[in-house]
């Protein structure tokens, strides 16, 4: 019997770079957000007072998440209709620009709110362009018997970036405040660098046949006819929209736990750990089988963890900060797996020729539950207080996530990550599926 075809993703050089590039840039851009939050937090605490500061933090959200609302139809069809590669490139070209006018700024003490509000503006532009390029390129540079493992691993490296990310950006920070901005001009170069190894690759066929307005509904439309991409993308979006911390730890870290940005990177750097661990375990051990059910449960102990970390302000100091960290440790491995199966069934669950425009729906519900989502969390924290707003916020995750097992069967039966044509052997039965 001849021998079978290594299986592994990482036997192909073109992936490995792939990889460690787009590692190096999620870590270089969640290194980012979690200091222009701390900065813009602190600038504005001393002019406006803690309430008013952490509305600030609310519009550092929006004024990223306004650029890829906006341009979302654009980018996923740019995505499916030029070389993958090229846009990727280019736009760590302007979030290399961004991070170095960052790091001279605070290194020379002009760094200013209008600063902070227009790179924060310029790089949602770039995030735009780059992340659904960056995600529907993965599936072309391995053979299609090995890409379930492929984006799942895919998968793992972006969501290890955004939690380890911030923890990196909060210690870098502590060490010295342009440092932070500085390890990210690295990264964004080792990344560049990275992807320019990735030789050429199948790119699919141009659709000429209608027009590009029309083409760029295309993702929205696929993802409402096809309900269990449907259902996990919006899952991700509402849960985390309402149980997001990340934009609250500056507040937590200074005014409520009283741990200053060392502390701060202390917090950001659990959820990293969880997810970290989580990881691992999901590169030896992959998920196989109810994989939907999993994803449900791994969205209520997210909820959870984050009712558990805001009710740490009601503790005593000395357990406090204790149990604020287990809280986010097991908030990144939750997290962590809802990505791994949230990913993997966007992207399996999709034509190669639809993906630049998928992803980009998936990047918006995802920038909307971040970046709306540290909004939300920034606007309602100035209404009715951090601790109440974490609160409602993990509690809020729970509920829909109970509502979404209702509403959404194909989500909680869905068994395993099989690519759609390979679950019957039967053409017919494929089309009546």
């Amino acid at each position: 019997m001849p021998p079978q075809p290594s299986r592994h993703p990482l036997r192909f050089a073109n992936f490995r770079s792939y990889l460690v590039g787009r590692l190096c840039a999620v870590l270089a851009q969640f290194a980012m957000m979690i200091v222009i939050g701390w900065q813009a937090y602190n600038i504005a605490r001393e002019t406006m007072g803690p309430q008013a500061a952490a509305a600030q933090l609310g519009l550092i959200g929006l004024s990223q998440f306004v650029p890829l609302f906006l341009l979302t139809p654009v980018t996923g069809w740019v995505a499916d209709h030029f070389d993958r590669r090229f846009i990727a490139r280019s736009t760590l070209l302007l979030q290399i620009g961004a991070a170095t006018m960052l790091g001279v700024a605070t290194y020379e003490g002009w760094v200013s709110l209008p600063m902070i509000f227009g790179v924060a503006m310029f790089l949602g532009v770039a995030r735009a362009f780059n992340g659904p390029a960056l995600s529907a390129l993965a599936p072309n540079l391995v053979p299609k018997e090995v890409l379930p493992n492929a984006i799942a691993i895919s998968s793992v490296a972006w969501q290890s970036g955004m939690i380890i990310g911030p923890a990196a950006g909060g210690y870098a920070y502590a060490i010295a405040p342009w440092g932070a901005y500085a390890l990210a001009t690295g990264l964004f170069i080792v990344s560049l660098v990275f992807l320019m190894f990735i030789g050429k690759v199948p790119q699919p066929p141009r659709d000429t046949s209608r027009k590009p307005i029309a083409q760029m509904i295309d993702g929205l439309s696929y993802v409402r006819r096809n309900r269990l991409v449907l259902a996990a993308i919006t899952l991700d979006l509402f849960a985390v929209l309402l149980a997001g911390t990340t934009a609250l730890l500056p507040v937590y870290a200074r005014d409520i736990l009283h741990v200053g940005s060392a502390g701060l990177g202390h917090l950001a750097a659990s959820p990293a750990i969880g997810a970290g661990l989580t990881a691992l375990i999901l590169s030896v051990r992959p998920m196989r089988n109810e994989v939907g059910l999993k994803m449900l449960i791994a969205v209520v102990v997210f909820g959870l963890a984050t009712a558990t970390f805001g009710a740490t302000a009601f503790l005593p100091h000395v357990l406090a900060m204790p149990v604020a960290l287990g809280a986010m440790l097991v908030w990144g491995s939750a997290d962590m797996i809802s990505v791994y199966v949230r990913q993997s069934l966007i992207q399996l669950h999709t034509p190669d020729e639809m993906r630049g425009r998928v992803s980009s729906v998936s990047q918006l519900t995802i920038s909307a539950s971040n970046e709306l989502g540290e909004a939300e969390s920034g606007f309602l924290a100035a209404l009715i207080g951090p601790v109440a707003a974490v609160v409602a916020g993990g509690i809020g995750a729970i509920v829909i996530t109970l509502a979404w097992a209702k509403l959404f069967p194909e989500l909680r039966l869905a068994r395993t990550f099989a690519l759609p044509d390979m679950r019957t052997d039967d053409p017919s039965e494929e089309k009546k599926a």
